[in-house]
């Protein structure tokens, strides 16, 4: 728990088919401001601990199907296991599976433990990371990396951005799977 949070404090303070990490940040200025935060629903702490276990994952490999830290992770892989480890959720499927679950939010209402979902294999869906605040989301990208983290108003991410999910209930904190 300690190393998630020191992870998630360094995060915060510091500036499928997923390009090598790039300090590129300047996004077309048609797509300004699609992030902005609104927090106009309120985080439960069971979101907020999946951030932290998933940041606690930082570094671990990629292997395309994995499902736990010892094998590697894939980004569907990454995503259920820290439902599953947080929640004692039973969560499984490919990134697109995942897409049909929860509720669908507006990338201005972004929290953190949020889903947010991409084209990167010219097909919906075909990506998927974890929302953890300040404009940045977790996740296992390719086999060229291991997990970390990228700013969704990067070039790459915004242009292939396609939805964003809530697996909480906005009135009772409880976890929607359905």
């Amino acid at each position: 728990m300690k190393k998630a949070l020191l992870a998630l404090t360094i995060i915060l303070s510091g500036c499928g088919s997923v390009p090598p990490h790039s300090s590129h940040t300047h996004a077309p200025s048609r797509y300004k401001n699609i992030f902005a935060e609104s927090q106009t629903r309120n985080q439960s702490p069971e979101a907020q601990e999946a951030v932290l276990y998933a940041l606690g994952l930082l570094d671990i490999g990629y292997r395309f199907g994995g499902k736990n830290p010892d094998a590697g992770f894939d980004c569907s892989g990454m995503v259920t296991y820290v439902y599953n480890q947080t929640l004692g959720s039973h969560l499984t499927g490919s990134a697109a599976d995942l897409a049909k679950r929860g509720t669908t939010i507006a990338p201005d209402n972004l929290l953190p433990g949020d889903l947010v979902f991409f084209n990167t294999m010219g097909k919906p869906f075909s990506h998927v990371g974890i929302y953890i605040g300040n404009n940045k989301f977790i996740h296992a990208p390719n086999s060229r990396s291991k997990v970390r983290v990228d700013r969704l108003d990067s070039d790459y991410f915004l242009t292939r951005f396609e939805t964003a999910k809530s697996l909480f209930s906005a009135e009772y904190n409880k976890v929607v799977l359905n």
